[in-house]
């Protein structure tokens, strides 16, 4: 979100950021996995994504994509699923596993929850439907999380690290946000995050996802958008 409460109608990288984040989800909440290391595949981007439990999460977009990850005939790896699921393939077979409208799709369940609200904004020869911040207690209870988790709760290592706050630095990486998470921040406070967020971020997923479980699908999302 900008300032205003706004997404940058430019930003083509949340696209890709929010389908890695629907795989982190599903990984989370045990319903999909990386198939176990072997010989020939060792590398978390060589792995496949393995159907885990196909129990209705209850959210529509999680269960969406669960149930295309259910019906491919062969398993795809987590960079071929954010592929298509952004719809980024020259597949035509491929493309009924693009999740559609997957902004205004989360943007409404926000409204619905009273985080967002609906308006037109104007944008020179058209009208867009926007979603500014309604109620923006939510979001700085989140940025508040993810300010002190890299200056007060700063523990130096991501395997003591919340999984979701782990999980949440790499997507908004991944997304090309991260600085607005920091913004608020004084220039000491915003240098000593940044670099601290940085030096978590540069570190090497294989090595990372080697050294435990239950973190393996943050770190081989965080490995796609590195080669990408």
């Amino acid at each position: 979100m900008a300032k205003e409460g706004y997404t940058s109608f430019w930003n083509d990288c949340i696209s890709s950021g929010l389908r890695g984040g629907i795989l982190i989800e599903l990984a989370l909440r045990g319903r999909i996995h990386l198939e176990p290391l072997s010989i020939r595949k060792k590398r978390l981007l060589e792995r496949k994504v393995l159907l885990k439990s196909d129990a209705p999460t209850g959210d529509v977009l999680l269960d969406e994509t669960l149930r295309h990850i259910k019906a491919t005939e062969s398993a795809e790896t987590v960079q071929t699923w954010i592929e298509l699921l952004t719809g980024e393939t020259w597949n035509p077979f491929k493309l009924q596993y693009q999740l559609r409208n997957v902004r205004e799709r989360i943007a409404k369940a926000l409204v619905e929850k009273g985080i967002l609200t609906t308006e037109k904004q104007n944008f020179l020869l058209f009208d867009m439907t926007t979603h500014p911040v309604s109620n923006a207690t939510e979001k700085q209870r989140l940025v508040k999380k993810l300010q002190e988790s890299m200056l007060e709760r700063w523990v130096n290592d991501p395997h003591r690290m919340d999984r979701r706050t782990l999980a949440l630095l790499v997507l908004a990486h991944s997304s090309d946000v991260l600085e607005n998470i920091f913004a608020s921040l004084a220039d000491d406070k915003y240098n000593v995050a940044m670099n601290r967020t940085k030096d978590l971020l540069d570190m090497d997923p294989e090595v990372e996802a080697a050294k435990a479980r239950g973190t393996e699908m943050i770190w081989a999302v965080l490995a796609a958008f590195n080669k990408s």
